[in-house]
């Protein structure tokens, strides 16, 4: 009998591909005497045959509310709403522990049914860090959406849908393609460029052939003396890329782009952080999140002033789907390994007592 199992849902977001075991985990996991049960999933990036074939078990799509209770549930993207209890344990990203819209209400699934939400935004190292993150290709991805963009804006168009890429390489010869063949004389900024996310946004700005001096690249350093920022009106391509622990003056206002009026450069803002719903929101330019089917939307700037549109996709590793899943699966093996001793492991651990925090608010804030 396997010392652990671990049930792998599939994903309901809309052209999510990604995974967060991929076979190559899964054959890890199970060698460390796991049993892996995965759902079928056609729109899972890997096939499901490629699962069998090293020895996981494959369950009918979107079972999972039907298995065992004590096997923990691992998918990468939040549940489809509902009301329904959650009784199993869960891992996954939740998008509930920073008062986003709707946060008191999943939690109390979780209260209702006596479940556990493991987060993988908190699973944390000892020096605070997330052991497994999309950053990287975030940022990437998000650069690319945001050079498309503005590729279709100087066409006087509205960018259309975005599909998903084989690798890397792909990607970036499709975006120099779309802007003539070089992102050479783009004027961009990255805030955020020293973490995970915004390097992922400088590489992909290099790799289209932005010239060095172009891209600015800026961190806390350079927004200590807090925002609004009249820089980021001077580049073509604006990368927001931090991680919002706590309120900042914003990044940008509607009242500067108003005053700018026909002088301002910036025509494309990427929001990879998609704080959106976030009450402390350092772009409050713009209040919705943006799919693969619409990547953008308008940002009201007056009549006669140049366009301006937002990409805030808050899933954008998905168009790398299988360098993505890759990267972040083989980054989670080693927490997943210490799984069966969740009790004593410090990742865990943490990581529970962090969800018995955000339950608790959540009940009073529920009246439950």
């Amino acid at each position: 009998m396997a010392k652990q199992s671990l049930w792998l849902r599939c994903e309901k977001k809309q052209f999510e591909r990604r995974t967060a075991i991929t076979p190559t985990t899964a054959t890890k996991l199970i060698d460390a005497g796991f049993g892996i049960f995965v759902e079928r999933d056609s729109q899972r990036i890997f096939k499901d045959e490629e699962y069998e074939a090293v020895g996981a078990k494959l369950v009918e799509h979107n079972s999972w509310p039907n298995a065992p209770k004590d096997i923990p549930i691992i998918g990468l993207k939040e549940l489809p709403e509902s009301e329904d209890p959650l009784p199993h344990t869960h891992i996954q990203f939740a998008h509930c522990y920073k008062q986003q819209a709707g946060w008191s209400k999943v939690l109390s699934r979780f209260h209702r049914g006596n479940g556990t939400l493991y987060d993988l935004e908190f699973l944390t190292d000892a020096q605070g860090r997330r052991v497994a993150a999309f950053g990287y290709h975030a940022g990437f991805a998000g650069a690319a959406a945001g050079a498309l963009a503005l590729a279709s804006e100087r066409r006087g168009q509205i960018l259309g849908q975005l599909e998903p890429y084989e690798n890397e390489d792909a990607m970036v010869s499709s975006v120099k393609k779309e802007l003539g063949g070089s992102g050479k004389g783009l004027k961009v900024l990255v805030i955020g460029a020293l973490g995970r996310c915004g390097s992922g946004a400088v590489d992909l700005f290099r790799k289209i052939g932005v010239e060095e001096n172009d891209i600015l690249k800026w961190d806390m350093a350079e927004t200590a003396k807090g925002g609004p920022f009249q820089e980021i009106l001077d580049v073509d391509i604006f990368v927001n890329c931090i991680y919002l622990s706590s309120p900042i003056p914003p990044f940008l206002t509607k009242q500067q782009i108003a005053a700018a009026g026909k002088d301002r450069q910036l025509r494309v803002v990427v929001d990879v952080s998609c704080d959106t719903t976030n009450p402390h929101n350092p772009l409050p330019v713009y209040d919705i999140n943006t799919t693969f089917s619409k990547p953008t939307v308008p940002v009201e700037v007056g009549e006669g002033n140049p366009p301006l549109s937002v990409v805030s996709i808050d899933h954008l590793p998905t168009l790398l789907p299988r360098e993505a899943s890759e990267q972040f699966s083989a980054n989670l093996l080693p927490s997943l390994l210490e799984l069966p001793n969740r009790q004593t492991a410090r990742v865990w651990v943490e990581a529970e007592n962090l969800y018995r925090q955000k339950l608790a608010d959540a009940v009073k804030v529920e009246g439950l």
